[in-house]
């Protein structure tokens, strides 16, 4: 697909992986972990996995509680026993994620352009408000819209409708910004604009046609948008 930079009025962003560096939490299992990296992996996929089952088996549970679930998991597969509160202490790292060193200047030439910005996550909202103070970022962000407002996960369309909502926009107006393939195509089959954030050289998906761009700064979706 071909990024049409003259439709977009609006821009979302996903939150974690996209703003926040969710491989950060692996400090957090370093300390109570001998080896933390494949607990962190595992912990992240269940994570991630939960969500899309819950929307069709109608299992919905907020994010911060299937993170809960998901970390346990995670500890219980890889035979490691700590305290419920060293597991809470591991979770908390959530509201204090490291944001990557693009988003607040790159958030901000596109405000300074004209485009009204938002945050659309999966994260419930005492998540998104942390996440979003810690970051620096409250200050350029409209809105941060959660899917514990219609208890459904990415990449269920009618959270990105939602969004199109909440933000007033024509669907076809959004753009997308995302880390998660799911998510710039659940973006994209809802209406959206699909930018995939690339930071890591990752190949796409080999399914489902491509993002309608791929940028590896936030710079480089300002510079495509001409500002």
């Amino acid at each position: 697909m071909t990024f049409d930079a003259e439709r977009v009025t609006t821009v979302t962003f996903d939150s974690y992986s996209t703003l926040v560096d969710v491989d950060a939490a692996e400090k957090a299992l370093a300390e109570r972990v001998d080896d933390p990296e494949p607990v962190s992996k595992l912990w992240r996929a269940r994570s991630l996995e939960y969500t899309f089952v819950a929307n069709h088996i109608d299992a919905y549970q907020p994010f911060y509680e299937m993170n809960r679930d998901a970390l346990q998991y995670a500890l219980d597969a890889h035979d490691v026993d700590i305290s419920q509160d060293e597991r809470d202490e591991i979770l908390a790292v959530y509201h204090e994620l490291d944001v990557f060193d693009d988003v607040r200047d790159g958030i901000e030439r596109l405000r300074d352009g004209g485009y009204d910005c938002y945050v659309l996550s999966n994260g419930n909202p005492e998540m998104l408000e942390s996440m979003v103070d810690h970051a620096g970022i409250d200050d350029l962000v409209e809105d941060t819209i959660s899917a514990d407002k219609v208890r459904t996960f990415k990449p269920d369309a009618d959270l990105y409708r939602h969004a199109a909502g909440r933000t007033g926009t024509p669907i076809d107006e959004i753009a997308h910004v995302t880390a998660g393939w799911f998510d710039v195509m659940g973006a994209q089959h809802a209406g959206m604009q699909g930018v995939r954030v690339d930071r890591n050289d990752a190949p796409w998906e080999p399914f489902d046609g491509k993002p309608d761009l791929t940028i590896k700064i936030f710079y480089e979706l300002a510079e495509e948008l001409d500002v």
